[in-house]
């Protein structure tokens, strides 16, 4: 049998591979620390007592995002977001770099949030900066328009974080980052990938447009813990269809 691919299963991949020294470790359960990204990982086909680490790392009636995962969370824990995705690969992005972008850093984070506070591009943290490169675009002086780099399985990275200032779009400033991105992951011998919802229908044709291929089809969710945490030991579990 093959084995997996590592974009199957991308938390997981990362924090086993290029992102190791994040990984923080309950049972099987993997997670970056929550500062960073609150993704976590558990393994492809995840039993009783994984769900009681996830539990136990998470804390009763927290919440939990789950990436691409193929299976329901047990029986008592209330599926809090449930949404479909896609996942693209690099098949001949046009990467090149943009002149205008430069790379942020840690002194960057407080415009970065501010930035992230008003276009809402998904999940951005204090510490997510240190995932990977983070470029920017500046006018006057003010942080407008950003991308970067998110999980990092072996060969592989994820492009996110694209955000534009509403003052400051129609200029492709997100697209010309995106390709600078893929530029600077391309120099490493990597591919640069990418996740957005399967309704954005907008964003997906950008992409294609811009070199990416549909891979396949996934699914982003989030759970509550149950209040007793014993709840997480249930054995009933769902395939996702």
């Amino acid at each position: 049998m093959s084995a997996p691919h590592p974009l199957d299963n991308p938390a997981r991949a990362s924090l086993t591979g290029p992102h190791a020294h994040f990984a923080e470790r309950f049972g099987r359960v993997l997670r970056y620390p929550p500062e960073v990204t609150p993704w976590l990982a558990l393994s492809d086909d995840p039993g009783p007592q994984d769900w009681a680490d996830v539990a136990a790392l998470a804390g009763p009636g927290n919440e939990v995002p789950l990436l691409g995962m193929s299976h329901l969370p047990p029986a008592g824990w209330e599926l809090t977001f449930n949404a479909d995705g896609v996942q693209l690969v690099d098949d001949g992005v046009a990467a090149r770099p943009f002149d205008e972008a430069v790379t942020l850093t840690a002194a960057d984070v407080p415009e970065m949030m501010d930035l992230v506070a008003r276009t809402r591009p998904g999940p951005f943290l204090p510490r997510t900066i240190e995932l990977g490169t983070y470029l920017g675009v500046r006018r006057n002086g003010v942080l407008v328009a950003m991308a970067g780099e998110r999980l990092h399985p072996p060969g592989w990275t994820e492009i996110s974080a694209v955000c534009t200032d509403d003052a400051f779009r129609g200029q492709g400033l997100g697209t010309r980052l995106i390709l600078a991105v893929a530029a600077n992951i391309r120099e490493r011998g990597e591919r640069p990938f990418l996740h957005t919802g399967a309704r954005n229908a907008g964003a997906i044709r950008l992409y294609e447009s811009l070199g990416f291929r549909l891979r396949r089809t996934t699914r982003f969710m989030e759970a509550r813990v149950p209040d007793d945490q014993l709840a997480s030991l249930a054995t009933s579990f769902h395939s996702i269809e």
